[in-house]
């Protein structure tokens, strides 16, 4: 069930301005044959002529739209008033099933480019009032204030040189799921139970894995403000490899009872048990392929074998053991970061390198995600917010294949 510790928005997810270049519309000439492509895969599924042509028609407005991207400025592309209702019918009153879609850009994105790691991201809206689905008041931690905001959850396809959002959940506040009066107006499905963010964001990577086919990757994903013991189990239930990103105060037990100080198997911190391993810290440098010399990460790592508390944990077992991964730089905090995995056959360096996947997917999210729409669809309805992030989804892909991304060598500067 959802609590208040819910409520908190993590700190990089406080809404800033977008710049006025981020909204200038992609060059439609690089697009044109990515665009082509991509369409033609996506709208299968759309069982009308007429349904494909409008999807291509969003899908082209994102992109091409100046400002931002609402089905008003997206129909002044296509006409005047009539392309706008019909837009707007398409995206909130249609019938068609979104989940097609995105089942066809992951898998469409796996040929062309495998991940190699999905990301789990949370996504903040800000709105004004309080009829858009899923809007509640929340706290927004290092603003120290309170605002109104939808919270979503991407599941991001990531790898090196690019990352796109391939599927989504909106979370949805007990405040909604409880007031018949609301489910009601905004068409929420009657399936749909209460679940926290973090929890939201596991069923999504699940229906990926589960029910479109694709192959089992690792989950890369912040959670320094979830119930990792939760998240943990359900990811290992459905035998998903895991890197978390923990909170320095989550409490551990070391495997390795040689370790000093480590009291026998004691619980302590996670940033304690990191300080006791400082010894034990090793140099990496990561090089990214095809980049220039400057796209080079270099770092300190070390790790220790760890198990959750047992009281953490809903069925206690021999096989608990994790890896907590520690990240540091020459001369600087040690910690700087602390991860958890039950990757244990990958080398520290290659573990670091997956971590640095959630810097690609915050860079590609303001970089095209941001400029293509995502958090700008302004109607009320369930089905008509998740139609609008399906097609965002596939602007985004489009523009990433077109090369709008970034160089690998701005990813590695940015971490």
């Amino acid at each position: 069930m959802q609590t208040k510790a819910h409520t908190r928005i993590r700190d990089h997810e406080v809404p800033c301005p977008v710049p006025k270049a981020a909204r200038e519309p992609f060059q439609e000439g690089i697009l044109e044959g990515v665009l082509e492509e991509l369409a033609s895969v996506l709208f299968t599924s759309l069982p009308r002529s007429d349904q494909r042509r409008k999807g291509l028609e969003y899908v082209q407005g994102l992109l091409g739209a100046e400002g931002r991207k609402s089905i008003r400025n997206i129909s002044s592309l296509f006409g005047g008033e009539a392309a706008e209702q019909s837009l707007h019918h398409f995206i909130s009153g249609s019938t068609w099933d979104w989940d097609p879609v995105r089942r066809a850009l992951a898998r469409h994105l796996e040929k062309l480019s495998p991940a190699r790691a999905y990301v789990l991201r949370p996504m903040v809206i800000p709105k004004a009032g309080d009829n858009s689905v899923g809007v509640d008041r929340h706290f927004f931690r290092s603003r120290g204030q309170t605002m109104n905001a939808q919270q979503a959850m991407g599941v991001w396809a990531a790898s090196d040189e690019h990352s796109t959002p391939v599927n989504w959940r909106l979370h949805l506040p007990e405040t909604w799921l409880e007031d018949e009066t609301r489910r009601r107006q905004a068409a929420i499905p009657e399936t749909l139970l209460p679940e926290t963010l973090d929890q939201a964001g596991v069923a999504a990577y699940l229906d990926i894995v589960r029910d479109w086919g694709l192959p089992v990757r690792p989950v890369v994903m912040d959670a320094r403000e979830a119930d990792v013991a939760d998240t943990v189990r359900r990811l290992r239930t459905a035998g998903a490899p895991m890197l978390l990103r923990v909170a320095p105060d989550l409490r551990l037990s070391a495997v390795d009872l040689s370790m000093p100080y480590t009291g026998g198997g004691t619980e302590m911190t996670a940033h304690q048990l990191m300080l006791v391993a400082r010894p034990l810290c090793q140099p990496v440098i990561l090089r990214y392929p095809g980049s220039t010399a400057d796209a080079v990460y270099t770092g300190l790592t070390a790790t220790v074998q760890v198990r959750l508390p047992q009281h953490a944990v809903r069925r206690p077992t021999r096989s608990r053991e994790l890896l907590l991964l520690g990240v540091g730089e020459n001369g600087g905090r040690w910690p700087a970061e602390l991860w958890l995995t039950d990757i244990a056959d990958l080398h520290p360096a290659h573990l670091l390198r997956l971590t640095r996947l959630v810097h690609r997917v915050d860079r590609d999210f303001t970089r095209i995600a941001e400029r293509v729409g995502i958090r700008d669809f302004s109607g009320r309805s369930y089905s008509g917010w998740h139609r609008h992030v399906t097609l965002a989804s596939a602007a985004h892909a489009i523009a990433m294949l077109s090369g709008a991304a970034g160089s690998v060598g701005e990813v590695a500067r940015a971490s």
